[in-house]
């Protein structure tokens, strides 16, 4: 019966990260849609995808990180500060 429940529960995550994976592509896809009609260039399918893959897998490790901060604190919430010390282990988040 477990394994039934755990079964379920790997299926709903997987749905879960496709339909946030599609929500990622769909809006990689508008931002380059915009800038190709400001700046007059274009975008293949193939670089949307992996313009969309990589902004996917770095919101993962930037979760994961962020979940990482909060837990040394010994909190199950983060917060203001853990993004704060993302944005410093991050280069281009610096400049912000």
């Amino acid at each position: 019966m477990a394994a039934l429940e755990e079964e379920v529960e790997d299926q709903e995550r997987f749905s879960y990260e496709q339909r946030l994976k599609a929500a990622v592509h769909y809006t990689v896809g508008c931002l380059c849609e915009e800038v190709a009609l400001d700046q007059g260039v274009q975008f293949s399918r193939q670089t949307i995808a992996a313009i969309s893959e990589v902004t996917f897998r770095q919101c993962e490790n930037f979760a994961k990180d962020l979940e990482m901060f909060a837990r040394h604190a010994k909190r199950s919430t983060i917060n203001t500060e853990d993004v704060k010390l993302l944005a410093r282990r991050s280069n281009s988040l610096v400049m912000l």
